[in-house]
């Protein structure tokens, strides 16, 4: 019904409900069963990892902070890789998953104030519902802020040298820029927002990389 979201798979029909059912189910078993192939504790976790992802599919029928659910579902995954990768300990992976969360969570607040008058005539939640567009994105900043924080002081906990703040500064231009964007009077950049947040990431994790394999 969301005119945004109309010509999405399910909506527009190139995908049936049997079929997205289908995939989520044998999706959910081979995750499952690849986690355990790695350790059992990344076995016996797995569950809640879905757990999480399925219920932010819900989340907006039952809580306005619907968007930091989505932060959580993308927080647990750089500490899902460390457990992967033989790691035990330390509080590297939560400091990296903190800014994950606060960057996407941030993000998606932004994002959901498109969609405010839709989610109030549905009776759907969200931070912008709750709060309004002008506090929303001031939310969106400040979770912002926490993310280049937290990127920086996971600096401070391991020695990733000069290239490593190199592109946490880089980071911190890309996501002024981004916010730059959108205003609480003016919306209509927030595709371009949306855009520039995927370069956000990829930055992050290239210039992590060579601070680890090549600083």
């Amino acid at each position: 019904m969301n005119p945004r979201t109309a010509m999405r798979e399910l909506p527009r029909g190139a995908m049936s409900t049997s079929e997205a059912t289908a995939f989520v189910v044998v999706s959910s078993f081979v995750f499952i069963a690849v986690s355990f192939q790695i350790s059992p504790l990344c076995g016996w976790l797995s569950p809640v990892a879905l757990a999480i992802v399925f219920w932010y599919s819900l989340a907006k029928r039952y809580t306005a902070y619907t968007q930091a659910f989505l932060g959580l579902a993308m927080a647990v995954a750089p500490v899902g890789g460390w457990l992967a990768a033989g790691g035990r300990g330390g509080a590297e992976p939560w400091l990296l998953g903190l800014a994950i969360g606060l960057w996407v969570g941030g993000f998606d607040v932004l994002y959901a104030c498109q969609d405010l008058e839709f989610d109030r005539a549905q009776g759907l939640r969200s931070i912008p519902v709750r709060f309004g567009v002008e506090r929303s994105l001031l939310i969106s900043r400040l979770m912002h802020v926490g993310t280049i924080l937290c990127m920086a002081g996971l600096a401070w906990l391991v020695p990733l040298g000069a290239i490593y703040l190199a592109g946490v500064a880089l980071v911190a231009a890309l996501l002024i820029y981004e916010q730059s964007l959108v205003s609480a009077t003016d919306l209509s950049q927030v595709k371009r927002a949306f855009d520039m947040n995927g370069y956000v990431g990829i930055v992050y994790f290239f210039v992590t990389a060579l601070a680890l394999y090549v600083g």
